[in-house]
Parts: structure tokens; sequence; C-alpha cells
């Protein structure tokens, strides 16, 4: 659960990092940057800062903004009915990512978060850097992490369905919580 005032202080931070990536955004779209602490309570940690361009039955175009070491927890894009779950490419525009797939485990991931081992059973490490990007097929479990300077990526992807993701860690919660304060 994330204050009002902290929400806003992640999200102009956020502005900051993907205009100073070279990402043209308009003041209507800064305010539609969502600021997600997974319902986990401590962003610096693990959280994402997503800023949705479009999202149509077909296709969903995002910007997503990771403070330095921030990760977006493990979690997979299922299938709903017939459709076989989200496909998606992240393309990084700026920093480093630290992405985690199935296939052979990296010897000694340094990027799950402390006491959290559990809940990232994937850790087939690629590391991402500007100009390089990935597609992950529906159903595929994954997380990533920011290195040390943070990092911005675009995400491409068919259908997105958000609140359906699945997690590893019970205790996520999809949509941001906040509070006065």
């Amino acid at each position: 659960m994330l204050t009002r005032k902290e929400y806003m202080k992640a999200r102009a931070k956020a502005v900051e990092m993907i205009r100073g990536a070279g990402i043209a955004i308009t003041e209507e779209e800064t305010e539609n940057i969502e600021v997600v602490d997974f319902g986990l309570g401590h962003l610096a940690v693990e959280g994402a800062q997503i800023l949705t361009f479009f999202s149509t039955a077909r296709v969903s175009v995002k910007v997503i903004a990771l403070f330095p070491y921030q990760t977006e927890p493990e979690h997979w894009h299922p299938a709903i009915g017939d459709d076989p779950g989200k496909e998606e490419t992240i393309r990084v525009v700026w920093g480093t990512v630290r992405f985690y797939l199935p296939g052979e485990p990296t010897a000694s991931p340094e990027a799950i978060p402390p006491g959290k081992e559990s809940f990232y059973t994937v850790r087939h490490e690629v590391l991402l850097h500007p100009c390089q990007q990935l597609t992950i097929e529906p159903g595929t479990k994954h997380w990533f992490k920011a290195g040390p300077e943070g990092a911005v990526m675009y995400s491409f992807s068919t259908c997105a369905r958000d609140v359906m993701d699945r997690f590893s860690d019970p205790a996520v919660v999809r949509l941001p919580q906040i509070v006065e304060g």
C-alpha cells in the first residue's frame, strides 16, 4: 500500500526517467503513469512505474520505468478463454535490466530480493542493454530487475490484461492501493 505522497513522488521520478530516456510524453500521459508496489509495501525493492500509451483488443504499448535495483515480481500471462495469453516483447531504451526466464539457472543470481527466494523460481538470466530486446511467449514465467541506474523500456504486446496476470508470490496485489497521507 502506498500513501498519496509516495505515489506522487514515484510518478514524478518516473516522468523524469522516461523523458530523460528521450521518450516524449504529454502532461496528460504523466497523469496516467501507474505506480505499482504490488501490495507488498516496499516500492523501491518490488515495484514498477507503467505508462500505457494504448491498449486495444489486439495490441498494447507501454513504457515501464524501474528505479535503481527495482524488481517486477515473477509472473506470467495466462490463457484466458480461447486466447493463449499475452505475448510480450520488451525493448530497453535506457539503463540495464536483468531479465529472468526458464532455462539453465544462472550460477548465483544476485537479483532476487532478500527473503523472497521461493517466489522467484525462474533463474536463467539475460542481461539487456539499450536497443536490446526479448520476446516472452504466453504463459512463460518471468521477472526482471533494473541495474544500478534504473531502466526505461518499452513493452509491446498482444492484448494486455494486467489484472489477470498470475504471480508466484501469493501476497501480490496487482492494482495499486493508495491511502491519503
